[in-house]
C-alpha cells in the first residue's frame, strides 16, 4: 500500500472543509517557515480542482509557530497590511500557518464570510489526531448541551470548586475542520468551550501535579491555588510552580491578564496527555484535546466576542476533574459520562 503523504492528508482535510472544483484557498505564511505546509496544501487544492495561492509575509521575530514554547497572542505580522488582508477576505478558505487567533485581522477576515483553518502542529501530531464527521457530531452534541446551560461548575480532589455563570458568550467548537462560512478551526483539535460572564466566575481552581500549563509546555509538579472573584484571579498561591505562573502573568503589566477566559472539555480520544514527556514541538493540541480533560483558561476572550484583549493567554488542561452543567455531571473524574458524547474507540487508540 502506498505511504500516505502530507499532501494526501491535506487533500482529505480540504475535502472535509468543502473545498472542491471552483473553490479558492489562500495559504498564509511568513518568511521561510512552514514551506512544506504551503506546498502540500497548494498541491492538494490543485488535485481537487480548486484555485490556491500563497500569501507570504516577511519574516519577523516570533515564536507563534509553537517551536519555542512562549508566545504572545493577538499581535501578528498581518497587522496593517491592507492588500494582504483584502486578498484573504476574497477566498473561501484561509489556511493560517502563522497564528492569527485573537487578532483583529482574523476577526475581520471571518466577518467577510471566509473560513479560517489554523495549521501549525507537527505533521506527526496532525496524522495522529485526524478529524472525522463522527468527532464533529459528538462535539456539536456537547455544544448543544453547553449552550443551553446556565451554570458550569468543576471540581477536583486537589480542592478546585469554581462556578461559571453562563449565557453571556456563545459556545465554540473545535473538531479539526471547517466547512461553514466565517468559521475558524484548528487542525488538529477536538474540544468545545464557552466563557462565563465577565464578572460571573467565582471560586477556587487548584492546578494539580500532572496538569499542563501552556504556553510553558510543562507538567505542574507542585499544586497552584488560584482564588477567583467576579471573573478575575485575585491570588496565586503555592510552591515554585505558583511562583513561575505569578511572575509570568505579572510580566505583561496588564490587569486584564488576570481575567478568566474560556472553559470547556476535551473530546479527542486519539490525543495524548503524555505527549509532552517526549515531544514538546508544536502548540500543544494533544494536551488541549485529550479525552475528558477540563480546559481552564485565562486572558483574552475576544474570540468569544468579549472585551479582554490582553496578550497574556494561559491554557491549563486539567486531569481527573468533574464537570457539571446545571448540576448534571458531564465529566466525572476525567471520564465523559454522557452517552452521546462518548468516544466510539477506546481512549488512546
Amino acid at each position: 500500500m502506498p505511504q500516505t503523504t502530507f499532501t494526501d492528508l491535506c487533500r482529505g482535510e480540504l475535502e472535509l472543509c468543502g473545498i472542491g472544483e471552483g473553490s479558492t484557498i489562500a495559504v498564509l505564511s511568513q518568511g521561510n517557515r512552514k514551506v512544506d505546509y504551503v506546498d502540500a496544501f497548494l498541491a492538494a487544492a490543485d488535485q481537487l480542482g480548486a484555485t490556491g495561492f500563497n500569501v507570504r509575509l516577511p519574516a519577523v521575530d516570533s515564536s507563534l509557530d509553537g517551536e519555542d514554547g512562549i508566545w504572545e497572542v493577538g499581535d501578528t505580522p498581518l497587522k496593517g497590511n491592507r492588500p494582504a488582508i483584502e486578498a484573504l477576505k476574497g477566498v473561501d478558505l484561509v489556511v493560517d500557518t502563522i497564528f492569527l487567533l485573537f487578532s483583529p485581522e482574523q476577526m475581520e477576515i471571518q466577518e467577510s464570510g471566509t473560513r479560517v483553518l489554523l495549521c501549525i502542529e507537527p505533521i506527526e501530531h496532525i496524522e495522529a489526531m485526524q478529524p472525522s464527521v463522527r468527532l464533529r457530531e459528538r462535539v456539536e452534541a456537547g455544544a448543544e448541551m453547553l449552550g443551553k446551560a446556565k451554570t458550569l461548575r468543576f471540581t477536583n480532589e486537589a480542592g478546585s470548586d469554581v462556578t461559571y455563570q453562563l449565557g453571556a458568550y456563545p459556545t465554540m467548537t473545535q473538531y479539526g475542520y471547517t466547512d461553514t462560512p466565517g468559521r475558524w478551526d484548528h487542525w488538529p483539535s477536538g474540544f468545545l468551550f464557552t466563557g462565563g460572564a465577565d464578572d460571573g466566575v467565582d471560586g477556587k481552581v487548584v492546578i494539580a501535579p500532572g496538569d499542563i500549563i501552556f504556553p510553558f509546555k510543562s507538567y505542574v509538579q507542585t499544586a497552584i491555588e488560584l482564588t477567583i472573584e467576579r471573573g478575575r484571579i485575585t491570588k496565586i498561591e503555592g510552591g515554585v510552580d505558583a511562583d513561575l505562573l505569578r511572575e509570568y502573568m505579572a510580566s505583561f503589566n496588564d490587569p486584564d491578564a488576570y481575567g478568566i477566559s474560556h472553559i470547556g472539555w476535551g473530546m479527542l480520544e486519539t490525543a495524548q496527555w503524555s505527549i509532552l514527556a517526549h515531544d514538546r514541538r508544536g502548540m500543544g493540541m494533544h494536551g488541549r484535546s485529550f479525552y475528558g480533560n477540563v480546559l481552564f483558561s485565562t486572558g483574552p476572550n475576544g474570540e468569544l466576542g468579549g472585551p479582554n484583549e490582553t496578550f497574556c493567554h494561559v491554557d491549563v488542561p486539567m486531569r481527573n476533574c468533574t464537570l457539571y452543567l446545571d448540576n448534571e455531571p458531564i465529566v466525572v473524574d476525567g471520564e465523559i459520562v454522557v452517552d452521546v458524547l462518548k468516544a466510539d474507540l477506546p481512549v488512546g487508540v
